[in-house]
């Protein structure tokens, strides 16, 4: 069973042109502008520094920094992406910075907690041996 088509071609309902209305007056294209995205806004590195600040406060460093990821926020909501970038960058070298101290720190005790063991360990033996004679 087939269906019957119309013997025309289907043409869309155009209205047609008025009289005395050319082509030559109409646009012929429409052009769209289209912004482009904005930016993403600057980093504030609030987790971050919450961190550094609750876990290894080395010379307030982290609460600094704390402080800094506060100001950079409060710009982003503000609109001022060029204070929260700087405020953000601020915040991300104090985090740098104290990473890096705490770090040496931890370093810095593991070799003092190591050298003072091994100290400790030898006088122990020379009085072992001074009060016990050689065995």
């Amino acid at each position: 069973m087939e269906r019957s088509r119309p013997l025309g071609p289907a043409l869309p309902p155009y209205e047609p042109l008025a009289e005395g209305l050319d082509m030559e007056g109409l646009p012929r294209s429409t052009v769209v502008s289209v912004e482009p995205p904005p930016p993403p806004p600057p980093r504030d590195h609030l987790a971050w520094s919450l961190c550094t600040t609750l876990y290894a406060n080395v010379c307030c460093l982290g609460f600094m920094a704390l402080v800094f990821s506060v100001k950079s926020r409060d710009r982003k909501v503000l609109g001022d992406y060029s204070g929260a970038l700087s405020y953000g960058s601020t915040a991300k070298y104090l985090n740098i910075t104290a990473l890096l101290l705490n770090i040496f720190l931890v370093i810095l005790v593991i070799a003092l907690i190591a050298s003072g063991t091994i100290v400790v360990v030898n006088l122990f033996n020379q009085e072992h041996q001074s009060l016990f004679g050689p065995t």
